[in-house]
């Protein structure tokens, strides 16, 4: 990154209240770190309290404001917005794993549904809200014949996981519409990267297996193809979207993918992680997922034009930078 546009985020976020929901996730980790780096105030909601989070483990917990609560619970939600004088939101928390949301549908449809529509009727209650950043996903859209997806493709989600983001999105876009919300919606590929403690996940499970000398598992039989999308390039986007936000009222309701546009089956990525860890075990293809789309990808066009915006790592950076993070946190 340049030394011109790292001063220039850090004007833009020094000393401004921010909230971030979902800090102990992958992203918010990331994102929380990012913040504080850029000197702004955050304000961080917490509802399980993770100790191996990055939030938590890095100590960045000592750096920022929490808040214990659940981000279904709207009054929590007015009066964080109100005490803190809130001025940008990134609203993360969600129920993420595919394979939760199948056995338990409605707990996954009632964190991810009702958890944002309470989360942006606090902001439009809140007047100092200038800024609302919805984490939607690529699984938004569904299942289309049609690739890259583009933001003009319909959000057409049939499983639990996809249409539990589907009707988050079309909630945000609803907010701007018809409230005048300031708010733009992010839809990105698979996250990775330092930090995930969800094992069930491919590359962080790939890497404790290897790392632990035990056959990687696939869930899947190996063929499905999905947006990789690293971790600190996420944060960033979501920065540069809430910066751009600030500035440009035209983008309110605003939709953006943001992804490296390749393409990985599952195969080949898990072989690519033995590769780059030198590693000679088989990967044990199961066969035993279910309500997955077989093949999605992203097109970043629309970020690339109107936010001049371009990731940082390649696939096998990012890999590289994950791989380390795991080496050194997981014990010997």
């Amino acid at each position: 990154m340049s030394a011109k546009k790292k001063n220039s985020q850090s004007s833009h976020w020094r000393d401004r209240p921010v909230f971030v929901t979902g800090a102990t996730g992958l992203l918010g980790g990331w994102l929380v770190r990012r913040l504080v780096e850029e000197g702004a105030s955050v304000t961080a909601l917490v509802r399980d309290w993770v100790p191996k989070s990055t939030l938590l483990s890095a100590d960045w917990l000592n750096k920022v404001t929490v808040v214990r609560g659940d981000v279904r619970d709207q009054v929590v939600l007015e009066r964080v917005l109100g005490e803190y004088e809130i001025d940008t939101i990134f609203h993360l928390a969600a129920q993420t794993i595919v394979g939760v949301a199948n056995r338990n549908p409605i707990s996954t449809l009632d964190t991810n549904v009702r958890g944002t529509w309470a989360l942006l009727e606090a902001a439009r209650r809140s007047p100092l809200t200038k800024a609302v950043i919805i984490a939607s996903s690529d699984k938004a859209y569904g299942d289309h014949e049609k690739l890259p997806y583009d933001e003009a493709a319909a959000l057409q989600g049939e499983h639990p996981y996809d249409v539990s983001k589907s009707c988050a999105d079309l909630i945000s876009k609803m907010y701007a519409v018809s409230f005048g919300l300031p708010v733009a919606v992010t839809r990105c590929g698979n996250f990775y990267g330092g930090g995930d403690l969800n094992w069930n996940r491919l590359i962080p499970g790939t890497i404790r297996s290897v790392l632990k000398n035990e056959r990687p598992v696939i869930r899947s039989d190996g063929t499905l193809i999905r947006d990789y999308f690293y971790v600190e390039d996420g944060a960033a986007a979501y920065m540069q979207l809430a910066e751009a936000l600030h500035a440009r009222p035209e983008l309110r309701g605003e939709a953006f993918n943001f992804s490296n546009e390749i393409q990985a089956d599952v195969l080949a990525l898990t072989e690519k992680i033995l590769e780059r860890m030198k590693s000679s075990l088989l990967p044990d293809v199961r066969a035993e997922a279910r309500n997955e789309i077989q093949h999605q990808w992203l097109s970043a066009e629309k970020a690339r034009r109107v936010l001049g915006w371009a990731p940082q790592f390649t696939l096998d950076e990012g890999l590289d930078r994950t791989i380390a993070w795991y080496r050194e946190f997981l014990p010997k």
